[in-house]
């Protein structure tokens, strides 16, 4: 086993930090090790050094590619924190439908792992707009920085234990069984959702038009104080005004610092 020296430690998490926001605290040496040590193997590497010239020098892409889905923690599942789907049902979702004239409703999964979130928020609005579903453009933006993660997600396809959560209307409705262990997700609640890699360290989020809805749960707690304050602040500048914000329920906003008004636990709105 190639075992990870205090310098060289200190090194890589400055490197994730500064590019991706994932802090990583000196008591994860053990968890980096074990997770990059095939990587090291597979490029016949004799250490960390060795590891990270290669990183940083890569100029395909796949070295950091591949660091992130080794670091990143992709745990997830349907119906996660389900008090936040039940509030997007039955209070956000017709004051948006009461007062959104343009029929275009801005939804952004702003880590959506393995796609559980972003197609458990498809399906609700599917339901919730029922035969009026076709006169909405309810297209959900899902983003990721594990290329992994996408993948998986963009399969639309999930074990029939995973797929237990959910309400047995919506799993006869939104997927068909293949076998005995696996279901795939129907076309209809696939096509709602874009998928794309995205970091949310960029300095600048290029999109044209602000949401109405920004999930980002239980990714800020990998973050410091001031990496989450940062993202905060953007997240304001892309949100429509009456828009809303869900975070984990591990997580917690800055009252006195943030331009969001608190709701109730995790869920904020931009007033």
């Amino acid at each position: 086993m190639i075992e990870i020296t205090q310098k060289e430690f200190d090194q890589l998490s400055r490197f994730i930090k500064d590019n991706y926001g994932i802090y990583l605290k000196n008591e994860k040496q053990t968890l980096v090790t074990g997770r990059l040590y095939h990587v090291l193997q597979s490029k016949n590497f004799n250490n960390f050094t060795e590891y990270f010239d290669y990183l940083v020098t890569d100029r395909t892409g796949e070295a950091v590619s591949t660091l992130l889905d080794k670091i990143t923690t992709n745990h997830t599942f349907f119906m996660r924190e389900a008090d936040h789907f039940t509030y997007l049902r039955e209070q956000v979702l017709p004051w948006m439908a009461s007062v959104n004239r343009d029929h275009d409703l801005r939804t952004w999964c702003a880590a959506c792992s393995t796609g559980e979130e972003p197609y458990t928020l498809a399906m609700i609005m599917d339901s919730f707009f029922g035969l009026e579903k076709d006169r909405w453009d309810t297209k959900i933006l899902a983003t990721d920085i594990s290329s992994q993660a996408l993948k998986t997600a963009q399969q639309g396809f999930y074990s029939n234990e995973r797929i237990l959560p959910l309400p047995a209307e919506w799993r006869s409705r939104y997927f068909k069984k293949i076998d005995d262990e696996q279901s795939a997700l129907a076309d209809r609640i696939k096509n709602q959702v874009i998928y794309r890699k995205f970091n949310l360290m960029e300095e600048h989020f290029p999109f044209k038009r602000k949401f109405h809805i920004i999930f980002c749960r239980n990714v800020m707690i990998y973050f410091d104080h001031e990496t989450k304050d940062r993202l905060i602040e953007k997240f304001y500048d892309m949100t429509e005004p009456g828009g809303y914000l869900f975070i984990g329920h591990s997580e917690s906003l800055n009252r006195d610092q943030t331009k969001y008004s608190y709701l109730k636990p995790a869920i904020y709105r931009k007033i």
